[in-house]
C-alpha cells in the first residue's frame, strides 16, 4: 500500500499489483519525453505523477529520453529536460537513459521478429502506406512485398543499416493485420532510413526505429512496471503489446492518464515551436510560455506547480482546466512566501510642501504579514515622493476615496497627506501634485490612528531606483485558442496585449540588489519576479507573475458587453 493518503485510480491499480505480487513487490516507473522541444505544463504534471508514484511506493524513478528521430531532436533540449525535471524536484538518481542506448538490441530484435516471419522490407513509399492503410470502416491493402521470404528480407535490412538505401525507399514493417479494427495493428512502420546525424549516435546508424517500436521495448529493457502514459496512447497499447509478446520478453503494465488541458493555453510541441519560429514570442523561455523554462522565467515556484498538479489530480477522462487555478496556486504559495515591496509603475511626483526640504527618514515596512519571521526593512521618506498615476484624480469619479484636491489618503508606513495643489505643464499634463502632511498621523505614533478611506503606496523621489517592468499577461484572448473563425488559424487568437513593458517605473532602493529570480508582491500591484536574463545591479527588471487577484473574468466580460 501507498505511504500516505494519497488515492487515484493508478495507485489502486498498483495496489492490487502489489497484492498479487505481480511485479515481486517492484514499482518502477519513468518519464519519457522526446528530446524535441522545451517541456511544458503538461509535462509538469506526468513528471510529478510518476516520480510521486515512485516515491510514495519506495520505488525508482527513470528519467529517459526517446531520441529516436533525428531531423527533430537537439541536445539542447535534452540539456533543457533535465535541468527541468531536477527543478520540479524529479530525482532519478543515476537513472538517465535514452533510447538511442539500446539501438543495437532493437535492431537485434528487429531480426528476431524478421525470422519469425513477422515483420518484412517493404518497397512502398509513405504516401502509399498510408493510402493502402484502409479507414475506420474498411480494411486495408496488404502490400505487394509482404510475402517477401525470410532470407531477403534480412539481406534488405542489413543493407538498410549499412546505408546502402536511399532516404523514403524502404521501411521494416511488422507483419500483423490489415483488416484489425485497430488502424495501429496494420502493418506498422519499425524502421525507416535517416541519412541524419545523431545528437549522441553520430552516424553510426542510417536506420532509426518509430517510436511505437521502440516505447514499449524501452520499458521492458528498464524493467518498468507501470508505464504511466496520456489517453492519445491507449490505442496503442495493442501494438506495444504485440512486439512484446511476439518478441517473449518482459512486460510492463501500461496505464493511460487524461493528458493536462488549460484555458487559454496551447500546449502542442509543433504550434509551440510555430510560435518561436515565427517569432510571436521572444523564445522557449518567453514568459507567456506554457513551457517549464518560460514559467520559471517568469517567476513561478516548482512549489506552486506542484500545488497544481496535485489540486487538479488525475483522472481518466479527458477535461480543461481553468488556468485561473494555475494562477491560484501561484498566488498562494507567494503570498505567504514572497517579500513584499513598493513599487510605483506610473510615477507622478509629490512634493509635501510642509515638510523640510533637507529632511530624510528611515521608516520600518512589514516584510510580509503573513511571517512575522521576515521581519522589517526600512524605506526612506522625504520631502518629494512618487505616487501611482492612478492613485491621483483631479475630477474623481463617484466612490474613489483615493487622493484628488482637498481630499486626504494615508501613505503607507509614513504619514496621512491633504492634496492642496497641481501643477500642470503646458500641455495641460499634471507633472506636479503638492500636498500637505499631518505630522502627528506617523504609523507607530498613539495618535497615528486618525482615519482616512484609502492608503497608497509609493516611493522617496529622491532615494528611487529607476526599473523596467514588464506586464505579461494570457497568451491568448479564447479560452480554446484553436476555436478560430473560418480561414483563419490559432494565430489570429493570439493576445496582442499580453506583455507591456514600463520604462520608468521607480522602485524603492532594497529592489535595486535584487538577484535575478527574487520573487516579490509589489503592494497593491502584484507579484512580480527579478528577470533572470536581462536585469542588472542597479538596473532592475521584473517580470509581472500574476495580478493580486484574478482580474481576467471581468475583462472578458466587458469585452463582450
Amino acid at each position: 500500500m501507498t505511504t500516505n493518503e494519497k488515492s487515484d485510480f493508478i495507485r489502486e491499480i498498483i495496489d492490487e499489483d502489489l497484492k498479487t505480487n505481480k511485479f515481486e513487490g517492484r514499482v518502477h516507473t519513468r518519464f519519457p519525453p522526446e528530446p524535441n522541444g522545451y517541456l511544458h505544463i503538461g509535462h509538469a504534471k506526468s513528471i510529478r505523477l510518476n516520480y510521486e508514484i515512485a516515491k510514495d511506493y519506495q520505488g525508482k524513478f527513470n528519467l529517459r529520453f526517446d531520441d529516436t528521430n533525428p531531423e527533430k531532436e537537439e541536445q539542447e533540449y535534452v540539456d533543457s529536460i533535465i535541468e527541468d525535471v531536477k527543478w520540479l524536484g524529479g530525482d532519478f538518481e543515476d537513472r538517465l537513459f535514452y533510447a538511442s542506448d539500446y539501438f543495437e538490441q532493437m535492431y537485434e530484435f528487429a531480426v528476431a521478429l524478421i525470422k519469425k516471419g513477422k515483420a518484412y522490407v517493404c518497397d512502398l513509399s509513405a504516401d502509399e502506406i498510408r493510402s493502402t492503410r484502409g479507414t475506420l470502416t474498411e480494411p486495408g491493402t496488404e502490400s505487394p512485398y509482404r510475402n517477401r521470404i525470410v532470407e531477403e528480407n534480412l539481406i534488405l535490412f542489413e543493407q538498410m543499416r549499412k546505408g546502402n538505401i536511399p532516404d523514403g525507399t524502404k521501411t521494416l514493417r511488422a507483419k500483423i493485420d490489415m483488416a484489425s479494427p485497430n488502424i495501429n495493428l496494420r502493418d506498422p512502420i519499425m524502421y525507416r532510413i535517416v541519412h541524419e546525424g545523431h545528437h549522441r549516435q553520430g552516424d553510426k546508424w542510417c536506420v532509426y526505429p518509430t517510436y511505437d517500436w521502440a516505447h514499449g521495448i524501452e520499458d521492458s529493457i528498464e524493467g518498468i512496471t507501470h508505464s504511466i502514459c496520456t489517453l492519445e496512447f491507449e490505442n496503442h497499447r495493442p501494438l506495444y503489446d504485440w512486439y512484446i509478446n511476439e518478441l517473449g520478453i518482459y512486460h510492463p503494465q501500461q496505464i493511460e492518464f487524461a493528458r493536462l488541458n488549460i484555458t487559454y493555453t496551447m500546449l502542442s510541441k509543433r504550434r509551440l515551436l510555430q510560435l518561436v519560429q515565427e517569432h510571436h514570442v521572444s523564445g522557449w523561455d518567453d514568459p507567456r510560455m506554457p513551457t517549464i523554462v518560460g514559467f520559471r522565467r517568469r517567476g513561478y515556484t516548482a512549489e506552486s506547480i506542484k500545488m497544481f498538479c496535485d489540486k487538479i489530480g488525475v483522472s481518466k477522462k479527458d477535461s480543461i482546466i481553468d488556468v485561473a487555478m494555475l494562477e491560484w496556486s501561484i498566488r498562494e504559495d507567494l503570498n505567504k512566501n514572497a517579500q513584499r515591496a513598493m513599487a510605483v509603475l506610473n510615477p507622478v511626483k509629490v512634493i509635501i510642501t510642509n515638510y523640510p526640504e533637507n529632511k530624510v527618514e528611515e521608516l520600518p515596512a512589514v516584510n510580509n504579514p503573513e511571517d512575522e519571521s521576515a521581519g522589517t526593512r526600512i524605506v526612506p521618506f522625504g520631502r518629494e515622493l512618487f505616487i501611482e498615476q492612478d492613485d491621483f484624480r483631479e475630477v474623481p469619479p463617484p466612490k474613489y476615496y483615493r487622493l484628488s484636491p482637498g481630499t486626504e489618503v494615508r501613505l503607507r508606513y509614513a504619514y496621512i497627506i491633504k492634496c492642496a495643489k497641481v501643477i500642470k505643464d503646458a500641455q495641460g499634463n499634471i507633472i506636479e501634485i503638492h500636498c500637505i502632511y499631518d505630522p502627528e498621523t506617523k504609523s507607530g505614533l498613539p495618535t497615528a490612528n486618525r482615519k482616512v478611506k484609502a492608503t497608497i503606496h509609493w516611493v522617496s523621489a529622491h532615494d528611487a531606483v529607476n526599473a523596467e517592468v514588464r506586464l505579461y499577461d494570457r497568451l491568448f484572448i479564447k479560452e480554446d485558442p484553436d476555436e478560430v473563425e473560418e480561414g483563419k488559424d490559432f494565430l489570429s487568437n493570439l493576445n496582442p496585449n499580453s506583455l507591456q513593458v514600463l520604462t520608468h517605473c521607480k522602485v524603492e532602493p532594497m529592489l535595486g540588489a535584487a538577484a535575478p529570480g527574487d520573487r516579490f508582491q509589489f503592494e497593491r500591484v502584484g507579484y512580480f519576479c527579478t528577470d533572470a536574463k536581462d536585469s542588472k545591479p542597479g538596473a532592475p527588471v521584473f517580470n509581472r507573475i500574476v495580478t493580486l487577484k484574478d482580474t481576467w473574468a471581468k475583462i472578458v466580460q466587458q469585452g463582450k458587453k
